[in-house]
């Protein structure tokens, strides 16, 4: 074994989403364990906030991320909501890397995007309804984070095997 992946879907998405299911065979192809957590029942949870019960979603993947940074090297990835929590998650449990996709550079311009300074790749769409590229542009820019810009939107719907074919080459530079 490598090492272990853990693989945050976002919000209204699940752990069978595309996204995270092609990360999830990027992982194999590369000898890396993975997981894929359900954050759903954090998702419904509105009247928390609009993006739910986004605490419940950081404490859950913190014990994970603990659990299997005891057993060896972690790395986490994330889409959107995922990608948020990813990032605050590796300031906490030593992480090998991140890989962020679509990441929102604040939560309601509030509460901005942290990250540990480990390896970090990073794939957005130039059309992004939700998170304007230029904020990830300056973000990634600040971190020296690899950033992948691409033709489509905040689902990266039209990048699926572009995203797994990154990932597996992240996992492959580690």
């Amino acid at each position: 074994m490598k090492g272990h992946c853990i693989l945050s879907h976002g919000f209204e998405s699940g752990p069978d989403a595309t996204k995270v299911t092609a990360l999830a065979q990027a992982a194999e192809a590369c000898g890396w364990t993975h997981e894929r957590p359900d954050f759903t029942g954090y998702d419904a949870k509105r009247d928390i906030s609009p993006l739910g019960d986004v605490d419940a979603r950081l404490a859950h993947l913190l014990a994970l991320a603990q659990a299997a940074a005891q057993k060896g090297p972690v790395v986490l990835a994330g889409s959107s909501l995922g990608a948020y929590i990813s990032g605050h998650t590796s300031l906490k449990v030593p992480v090998k890397g991140l890989y962020l996709m679509a990441p929102p550079i604040s939560l309601n311009d509030e509460h901005p995007l942290r990250a540990a300074e480990v390896p970090t790749a990073i794939i957005h769409g130039w059309h992004d309804e939700l998170i304007p590229a230029t904020d990830v542009i300056e973000w990634a820019k600040a971190r020296n984070d690899s950033l992948l810009l691409v033709n489509d939107s905040h689902r990266l719907s039209d990048h699926v095997d572009t995203t797994r074919m990154q990932f597996q080459h992240f996992l492959e530079r580690l």
